[in-house]
C-alpha cells in the first residue's frame, strides 16, 4: 500500500516533467522550473502527508535545509511541522485502550479527543487531570514497523540527490533507521526530557514541560500543556530587537551547553519544537531525537572551527580524515577537490566560533552558504566522483545547526554572545 502510493506519485511527477517540457518550449524557461518544483512539491508532500511517519518525517528534516532545496519543496515540506491530517477519535480512543486498558475519560478528568496539533509521528490532544492542563502525544498506530520499509523506498531517491556511491553509505541510512527508531519509543522521549530538563534548567529564558511517567508508554507521552506561540508565528509578529535578541541567546546558549557539556544535544531544532511564553521565555519541546556526540568526532569536529586550524593545511588534511572526509581509497583528483570543497565549507559555516559575537540577521551569511549549495549542488565535477564523505555523525549535527543558524535567523538575532553558554558549565 505504501509502495503503490509512492509509485502513484512517481507518476505524477512523470507527468509534470511532460508539462514542464511543454511550458519550456512556449514561455519563460524560469517561469517553467519554478511551476515544476510547485508542482512536484505538492504531489511529493500530499503522498507524505498520507503515508505519515518515517517517510513524513524525512520531508520534515529535508525543509530545515533551506540552502539545497528549492523555496517551493521548503516551504510545502515544513507544513509536516504543522499540518498533517489526524486520526480519527474512535482509532484515537482504541490506541489509548490498548496502551493503558482503560478508556481516557478513566484516566483524565477530561480528554479532548479531537488533535490539537498533528505531526509526522504522533497527535497531541488536551486532557486535565487534577486542575492540571496536560498535553498527551498519541503515535499513529503502524509507525515503528514502516521504518525500515519506509527508508528502502526513499533510499534510492536520496543516493541519487547526494551523490552517493560504494557499500559504506548503508552507515548512513542505517544512523538515520536508528534515530527515527528512538523517536517512536516515548519512554526513551519521556526519559530525555526529564534529562535535558535537570541539566539545563540553570540556563534563563529557557523553560521545558514536566513530564508524567504514570501517564505515559512507549505509544503515549504525558506532560504539562505549555502556553505559548510558535516560534515561527513569533517571528512574524515581533519587532522587538531587544527581544529578539533575549530570546536568541538562550536558544544559543540552550544548545552549546548540550553540546560542549553534556556531549548530547537536541537534534530536531525546527520551529515547531519551540514555543514563546507569555513572558517571553524559550519552551523548548519535543526530546524523541537526541544526538549523543561521541569524542572521536567532537573533538577534531570542533578542533576546526579555529580559523588557526583550518589555515594549518597538514593538520586540517589530517582532521579530514579522522572525520572521514578524505579516506585512504581516494584518488588524487578527489583528494584536491574535496580538500578544497571542505576548507571552503567549514571556513564559511565555523564564522560564528570565530567571534564573540555574531549577528545571525546578516542576510549575506545565509545567501553565501545558499550560493556554496547551489555551486556544489551544480558541479558536474562533483557528480563523476563518489559522494559518500563524512562521519555518520554529521548527518545529526549539521541537521541541528542548520536548523539553529534557520532559527537564529529568523529571529533575526543580531548580537549573539557565542561563548555566554560558559558561565553555565
Amino acid at each position: 500500500m505504501r509502495a503503490t502510493k509512492l509509485l502513484q506519485t512517481g507518476a505524477k511527477i512523470g507527468a509534470n516533467y511532460v508539462k514542464y517540457y511543454g511550458n519550456k518550449l512556449t514561455g519563460d524557461e524560469i517561469e517553467a522550473k519554478e511551476q515544476l518544483n510547485l508542482d512536484n512539491a505538492e504531489d511529493i508532500y500530499d503522498s507524505l502527508k498520507e503515508l505519515k511517519g518515517s517517510a513524513l518525517k524525512v520531508a520534515q528534516m529535508l525543509s530545515m535545509d533551506k540552502s539545497i532545496l528549492p523555496r517551493a519543496y521548503v516551504e510545502k515540506f515544513s507544513l509536516a511541522q504543522f499540518q498533517v491530517p489526524p486520526l480519527s477519535p474512535a482509532l484515537v480512543v482504541k490506541t489509548f485502550r490498548k496502551n493503558f486498558g482503560k478508556m481516557p475519560s478513566e484516566v483524565f478528568d477530561s480528554f479532548t479527543s479531537e488533535s490539537i496539533h498533528a505531526a509526522s509521528i504522533g497527535q497531541v490532544h488536551k486532557a486535565t487531570y487534577q486542575g492540571k492542563t496536560l498535553a498527551v502525544k498519541i503515535q499513529y498506530p503502524g509507525v515503528a514497523d514502516s521504518i525500515s520499509s519506509d527508508l528502502a523506498i526513499v533510499k534510492p531517491i536520496a543516493i541519487k540527490m547526494f551523490n552517493i556511491k560504494g557499500k559504506d553509505s548503508d552507515k548512513y541510512f542505517k544512523e538515520v533507521e536508528d534515530k527515527l527508531l528512538e523517536e517512536t519509543n516515548y519512554i526513551n522521549e519521556l526519559e530525555q526530557g526529564q534529562f535535558i530538563s535537570d541539566s539545563c534548567n540553570k540556563i534563563p529564558n529557557v523553560l521545558f514541560p514536566s513530564y508524567y511517567p504514570d501517564f505515559s508508554s512507549d505509544k503515549i507521552i504525558t506532560m504539562d500543556w505549555m502556553h505559548g506561540i510558535h516560534i515561527g508565528e513569533f517571528t512574524k509578529i515581533s519587532t522587538d530587537q531587544k527581544l529578539a535578541n533575549q530570546i536568541g541567546q538562550a536558544l544559543w546558549d540552550f544548545y552549546m551547553f548540550q553540546i560542549h557539556h553534556l556531549k548530547k544535544v537536541h537534534a530536531d531544532p525546527h520551529p515547531g519544537n519551540f514555543l514563546i511564553s507569555e513572558k517571553n521565555e524559550l519552551i523548548a519541546l519535543d526530546f524523541g531525537c537526541m544526538k549523543v556526540i561521541p569524542d572521536s568526532f567532537y573533538v577534531p569536529y570542533f578542533e576546526l572551527t579555529d580559523p588557526n586550524n583550518l589555515s594549518n593545511r597538514t593538520y586540517f588534511i589530517d582532521k579530514l580524515y579522522e572525520l572521514e572526509i578524505l579516506t585512504p581509497q581516494d584518488t588524487d583528483k578527489e583528494l584536491v577537490y574535496f580538500e578544497q570543497m571542505f576548507h571552503e565549507l567549514l571556513s564559511l559555516f565555523t564564522q560564528p566560533f570565530q567571534a564573540e559575537q555574531f549577528d545571525f540577521s546578516n542576510p549575506e551569511f545565509f545567501s553565501k552558504i545558499t550560493d556554496l549549495g547551489e555551486k556544489y549542488a551544480k558541479s558536474n565535477e562533483l557528480r563523476k566522483m563518489n559522494g559518500n564523505r563524512g562521519s555518520k555523525h554529521f548527518i545529526y549535527m549539521n541537521r541541528t545547526f542548520f536548523g539553529l543558524y534557520n532559527l537564529l535567523f529568523d529571529l533575526k538575532s543580531n548580537q549573539i554572545q557565542t561563548k555566554n553558554y560558559l558561565k553555565y558549565i
